[in-house]
């Protein structure tokens, strides 16, 4: 008899942790990121990788400065969808920008996640490169997980 009373006491709790967790993934509140004002290298580039996370092709290349060779609206999205760049498993952190006139160097923590439940991420540090043109912060270069502009500066070579 107090078996049974233990066993309706665990299955009880059980049930009530169920429910708790239920409750608490369908109260949950959205992660939703906002876009910075753009008056700063270090927000051109958050704004950047937050546009291309929430798949908004249109504003992530609105980011990009123009050069020659740049790659129409097309090919830059298209470069996303058929694989070429791929940052589904790369978290980004923006750290502080170095400006010397007209340019800027943005340090970047790229946080790689890993592939497989047996092997860890990883870190790398890198930088985006950005230029002011007509009072604006406009990116030149990034990581390769969010950068088709080089594949394109190579295929007019």
């Amino acid at each position: 008899m107090k078996q049974d009373r233990f066993l309706i006491g665990i299955l009880a709790g059980i049930g009530v942790l169920i429910l708790l967790a239920l409750v608490l993934f369908f109260t949950r509140k959205e992660d939703k990121r906002e876009y910075m004002t753009a008056d700063s290298p270090e927000a051109v580039v958050y704004n950047y990788v937050l546009a291309i996370t929430n798949d908004d092709y249109k504003k992530a290349y609105s980011y990009l400065a123009e050069k020659e060779h740049k790659p129409s609206y097309e090919q830059f999205r298209q470069s996303f969808f058929n694989g070429s760049i791929y940052s589904d498993n790369v978290g980004v952190d923006v750290g502080t920008a170095e400006i010397n006139g007209d340019d800027a160097l943005v340090d970047l923590d790229m946080v790689y996640s890993p592939s497989d439940p047996f092997s860890g991420g990883y870190t790398n540090t890198d930088r985006a490169q950005l230029v002011n043109q007509n009072g604006e912060w406009k990116l030149t270069y990034m990581p390769y997980n969010f950068w088709a502009y080089d594949w394109y500066q190579e295929q007019f070579k």
